[in-house]
């Protein structure tokens, strides 16, 4: 008796959730509440494990979901996948039907006497993209080969990142496709979202390759160029001097291409929005999944965020005035 009582309580969860599920509209609305994680180990490396942590949207059967996936920033020094602000980014987006992957990679310039800045060699910096894209290559691998037992859809994943994280999405997102071995064919990422980001050569960027974009900078950025500059604002004798294309630099090859994105710019402001976007420009992230992923949309379009007038120690780029 006490089985059965069990059993139909269960039916009727079920049964409540999944009208709760049609009423609300997948990957644009929440469809739940509740939020199931695990962690996974995807790569051994230099003699540690590289985890990945696992959002999804509790009793959900549904199978082919698009995968986002989120990379912390830190500076190649720093930073976790599981801090509280990136779990609740994560929980939060696999309440609206996404399954969401929040990863870490190896923190090259941690324990370095030059870090990232203007006395880290060019060559380590690039070196430093590099493994982090390499990292996040291996975890996409690891989804897609359990693909089934996580319920995606590898020709629809959307990769994210802040700063370091946003470094290394960039570089990884307009790349060649890469063979899996699937029935569906060659993958190639199906967006990417920059939180203050750049990369060293926009020549990757070609019809081909190219991808819509949802790129997140600040005009006055003081570390990752809005537009084209060098990193950190190294000089041309320090060491560290390279040359790297931001948001703006992006979308303007973006735009010669016919590629969609959506350029947001914050106006004055410096790095320190890095990791804004995932709080203030939450609803933004979703409609550009859902719009230009879930429904392939083709638009390109600016939103200019003004803030008030102050000066910046740097080159301003003035792409904000009237």
């Amino acid at each position: 008796m006490k089985h059965a009582k069990l059993t139909l309580k269960l039916a009727l969860l079920l049964f409540i959730f999944s009208l709760k599920m049609n009423a609300q509209e997948r990957y644009k609305d929440e469809i739940t509440d509740s939020v199931r994680m695990g962690t996974f180990t995807y790569a051994f490396k230099d003699g540690k494990s590289l985890d990945l942590d696992v959002y999804s949207p509790a009793i959900d059967s549904k199978t082919n979901r698009p995968l986002f996936f989120y990379v912390h920033g830190g500076g190649f020094s720093g930073g976790k996948r599981n801090d509280p602000g990136s779990q609740a980014f994560c929980r939060k987006l696999a309440k609206h039907g996404y399954v969401v992957s929040s990863i870490s990679y190896r923190l090259t310039r941690q324990g370095t006497a030059t870090a990232f800045g203007c006395d880290c060699p060019a060559v380590d910096k690039l070196n430093t993209f590099n493994e982090a894209v390499e990292d996040l290559q291996d975890a996409t691998f690891f989804m897609i080969k359990n693909r089934e037992k996580m319920g995606i859809d590898p020709q629809k994943i959307i990769i994210s990142g802040s700063s370091a994280g946003a470094e290394t999405v960039l570089n990884a997102a307009y790349q060649p496709p890469y063979c899996y071995g699937l029935d569906s064919g060659p993958v190639s990422y199906a967006a990417v979202i920059s939180m203050a980001g750049a990369i060293p050569d926009t020549s990757r960027i070609y019809k081909e390759s190219a991808i819509p974009s949802l790129l997140f900078h600040g005009t006055c950025d003081n570390l990752v160029p809005y537009a084209s500059a060098s990193h950190h604002y190294c000089k041309e004798s320090q060491p560290g001097y390279l040359v790297l294309h931001g948001a703006y630099t992006i979308a303007e090859k973006l735009k010669k291409l016919g590629t969609p994105y959506w350029l947001y710019t914050y106006c004055n402001a410096a790095h320190e929005i890095a990791g804004k976007p995932m709080t203030a420009n939450f609803s933004e992230i979703v409609d550009f999944c859902y719009s230009y992923v879930v429904n392939k949309g083709t638009e390109q379009k600016t939103t200019v965020i003004k803030s008030e007038n102050k000066s910046c120690e740097y080159q301003t780029f003035n792409f904000c005035t009237e």
